[in-house]
Parts: structure tokens; C-alpha cells; sequence
């Protein structure tokens, strides 16, 4: 039996955030799809091009590539990709899939580690329950800022790819995002002021420890 996952069109703009300093480039946040990719020039390979020089040239993961650029089975037209950019250069960016996604045997990323589709690369047991399935629940993967950002940017380009990651999600209508990060996202997601639990252990993949983590973007009652 054949699954039909719809996924809600979101009305995605882009921004231009002016800097402080305005003697700095202005920075632009954009979030692409399938169907908006061909009014954004090369900012959509861009993407995938500054994917490759995080994960694979810095990081030495073993990853899919072609032309230079990183890729993998969840970049279909079911995702989003956020990127914070200036003049073509692509500083940071993040992609967000439904977790009511399917292509084939494959889900999205944390969910398919759980059933041991991804030959190990990730442990099963990342997750304290099983993985979610439901609309309003989306999985930010494949998050990376440029290793190149001196320190004094870096913080401004990384509120900023968490603000549109969450603007976007939510108008994508999902009132919940997960993801595996850093087990160290104490450090820099709660001091933003994002609403953030742990859903599972702390796990060492590669050359570093990870953690599942549950992010909600409803609005606080007051």
C-alpha cells in the first residue's frame, strides 16, 4: 500500500537583516523548496556545495557527493532547506523534513536510525520512546555554520538560522521540532531562549557526542 504524504505549502519570503555595524555586508535569510528554488539563482547548490566543505572536507564524514556537493536520500521535494547568506556565499543553513515523509523505505533521518535502516552510522537506541509520525511534528537535520565565521559574526548567524529555522517550520504548520545535535546544545539554545527537552540518551557518533533533543515552537500562555 502506497502512502500520500500532503505537506503544507508555506509562504516563504526572503529577509534582509541589516547588521549593527554598516561597514558588514547586509546578511539575508531564505528558505527554499523544490518550487521556489529557480528564483534564488545558485543560492539552492550553494547549499549544497557549502554542505559538502562542513560535512565532508571539515567533519570527514563519508557522504554522498557529486559536482561538489553533499547530498543524501532526504533531500526530495517533501523538504526545506533554511540558509543564511550573503552575496551568494551560503554562512549557515539547516533543513527541515515532515516526519510524515516517505521515499521508498526511508522516513527522515532519526526515525530511520531507530529502525536500523542507515547501516549502523547512527545508534538505534538515540531516542527514549519511538520516533514521532505526525503533521505537526517536523526533523531539522544537516544544521552546519560556517567553520570561517570569525567569533563576533558567528553569533549573530547562528540567532539568525534558528529564528528562520522556526518561522519557517511554524509555517510549515508544525508546532514541534527534533533533531540531533551536539550534545552540548545547553550551551546555545537555551541562553536564545528556545524551548528545548532531551528525548534520548547522549550518544558518541564519529568523533563527538550527540543528543536527540525535542524543540517547541507553540506559543507560551502567559
Amino acid at each position: 500500500m502506497q502512502t500520500t504524504t500532503t505537506i503544507r505549502s508555506a509562504d516563504v519570503q526572503t529577509t534582509t537583516i541589516r547588521t549593527p555595524d554598516a561597514r558588514l555586508p547586509e546578511v539575508q535569510t531564505t528558505t527554499l523548496s523544490f518550487a521556489n528554488m529557480h528564483n534564488h539563482g545558485e543560492l539552492f547548490a550553494n547549499i549544497f556545495r557549502a554542505r559538502k566543505q562542513s560535512f565532508i572536507d571539515l567533519k570527514k564524514w563519508p557522504l554522498p557527493e557529486v559536482d561538489g556537493m553533499e547530498f543524501d536520500q532526504y533531500d526530495t521535494p517533501m523538504s526545506r532547506w533554511v540558509a543564511i547568506h550573503e552575496h551568494g556565499r551560503v554562512l549557515a543553513g539547516v533543513r527541515l523534513t515532515p516526519t510524515t515523509a516517505r521515499c521508498g523505505v526511508y522516513s527522515y533521518m532519526i526515525r530511520d536510525a531507530q529502525e536500523d535502516l542507515l547501516g549502523g552510522s547512527i545508534p538505534q537506541n538515540l531516542l527514549d520512546g519511538p520516533a514521532p509520525v505526525e503533521e505537526t511534528t517536523w526533523e531539522a537535520s544537516r544544521l552546519f555554520i560556517d567553520h570561517s565565521i570569525p567569533a563576533g559574526r558567528r553569533m549573530r548567524v547562528q540567532m539568525s538560522l534558528i529564528a528562520e529555522m522556526s518561522n519557517s517550520a511554524r509555517a510549515l504548520g508544525a508546532s514541534r521540532l527534533i533533531c540531533l545535535v551536539k550534545a552540548t546544545w545547553p550551551r546555545w539554545l537555551n541562553p536564545r531562549g528556545v524551548d528545548a527537552q532531551a528525548m534520548g540518551p547522549v550518544i558518541w557518533i564519529d568523533d563527538d557526542y550527540f543528543q536527540c533533543v525535542s524543540i517547541n515552537l507553540a506559543p507560551k500562555m502567559h
